[in-house]
């Protein structure tokens, strides 16, 4: 695995920092938010210098029932080969359900939600992974993610869950220490056991991000600094193994750069306290091959968790009752996260909507999403918001209402609506008569 270094993911809101800082080996870009054609200028920039870029995806859903979308693998794909990377990443989750094998509607999180560790969940993961691997160019990587909830009836640990994947089909893995801390405090798993269960040669690199404890729920906000619980991993991984390539994630709450350097000269030395140890086992060689897939058929377990994904995203976004065996008290704070992260994602896509509602956005995009859970995307959610509010009749003012229909009538048709007064009388005249 190619040598990567210290590195920290790159975000537009801290691009010129980034591209500043001493010491950046790499950086990862998340994949969605990266357009093949026209890359940031600071990603060509770092590029130019021989900086690493690694696209990291987000919306994949490896770990749902259906099989990938080929469109977001093209994507995916289209990206790895943009920014010459020398691998490709994504997470152990999954972030849809419903659809043709629930012949029920299609839901989406908004958010990545962890998969039982079950061998039916594990069957049609390792043969999503085939399918990614065979249409990307370049070596995959999976995440291990946080989760705020746990499934029940799970077989096997999350060392032991992740072995058999990489076992089964030779796919990379990218460690987070920060979401082994979070399921430590959020579920009592031993960080110490899930390391000692890993496959080491399959490490591909590591992450590490800050979150805060409230109510003894850890949430993995990549907004706060990093812990030192999450460091003290970091060294406990260390001391095992060199890891090839170790990252800061920070998605919001941006410090000073300082404070930035900061944190990665605090990486740099908890990977050296590990080092320093020695008494560790070292991962030696490369990655092994997988053996040759199964030919036993998938599909009976698709369907099983199919309808168990289904039957749990339902409960968190469209308020069905909680599924047998899980904890309705965390389902409860899972289903507020996944609300209040919509509400923030959809104000990064219409940064419009704040401020043509006000402090009243918050609220009036929370008391929406209690009943129309997502189906198509942020931009989707965004317009179907605008027009909830519309037709509601819940406005307040004659402002308001005029210009949040504007802004509706802007970006909901096929292309954006014309200055010109008689073309827009036109087009005007044409859906009245068509309404005939």
């Amino acid at each position: 695995m190619e040598r990567l270094g210290t590195g920290i993911g790159w975000r537009p809101e801290i691009a010129d920092a980034v591209e500043n800082m001493p010491g950046i080996d790499w950086v990862e870009a998340v994949a969605e938010n990266v357009c093949p054609g026209h890359l940031p200028e600071s990603l060509r920039r770092l590029r130019e210098r021989g900086v690493t870029v690694v696209p990291h995806g987000v919306s994949l859903g490896l770990g749902g029932a259906d099989q990938p979308d080929a469109g977001r693998l093209l994507a995916l794909a289209e990206r790895a080969e943009a920014l010459g990377s020398p691998l490709v990443t994504e997470h152990i989750a999954f972030v849809r359900a419903g659809g043709p094998l629930t012949a029920s509607a299609r839901l989406e999180a908004g958010h990545l939600l962890p998969v039982p560790r079950t061998r039916d969940a594990l069957d049609v993961l390792c043969e999503n992974i085939r399918i990614a691997q065979d249409a990307l160019p370049v070596p995959l990587a999976v995440e291990n993610i946080a989760a705020l909830i746990a499934w029940p009836g799970e077989e096997m640990t999350e060392g032991q869950f992740l072995y058999e994947l990489a076992d089964r089909t030779g796919v990379r893995l990218l460690i987070d220490v920060a979401n082994l801390h979070t399921n430590h405090v959020n579920r009592g798993e031993d960080p110490a056991e899930a390391l000692a269960e890993l496959p080491l040669e399959a490490i591909a690199y590591v992450h590490v991000a800050g979150g805060f404890e409230r109510d003894g729920v850890w949430h993995d906000s990549h907004a706060h600094p990093v812990p030192r619980p999450v460091l003290d991993i970091l060294t406990e991984l260390a001391s095992r193994f060199a890891p090839p390539g170790v990252l800061l994630e920070r998605d919001e709450n941006f410090p000073e750069p300082a404070e930035l350097e900061g944190e990665l000269a605090a990486i740099r030395e908890a990977v050296e306290k590990g080092g320093g140890k020695g008494g560790g086992a070292r991962a030696t060689g490369a990655w092994r091959a997988a053996a040759e897939p199964s030919s036993v058929s998938t599909e009976p377990a698709r369907q099983r968790v199919a309808l168990a994904q289904t039957a749990l995203l339902s409960a968190l976004v469209a308020g069905t009752p909680a599924p047998e065996g899980f904890d309705r008290v965390r389902l409860g704070v899972q289903a507020r996260a996944l609300a209040g992260k919509r509400a923030d994602v959809v104000a990064k896509v219409a940064p419009e909507l704040p401020v043509i509602l006000g402090a009243g956005y918050r609220a009036a995009f929370l008391a929406y999403a209690q009943g129309a859970p997502m189906t198509d995307g942020y931009r989707r959610d965004a317009l179907d918001f605008a027009e909830h509010l519309l037709l509601g009749g819940e406005l307040e003012g004659a402002r308001v209402r005029r210009e949040l229909r504007e802004w509706w009538l802007e970006r909901s048709g096929p292309a954006p609506r014309s200055r010109r007064p008689g073309v827009r009388l036109a087009r005007a005249t044409r859906r009245a008569l068509l309404r005939r």
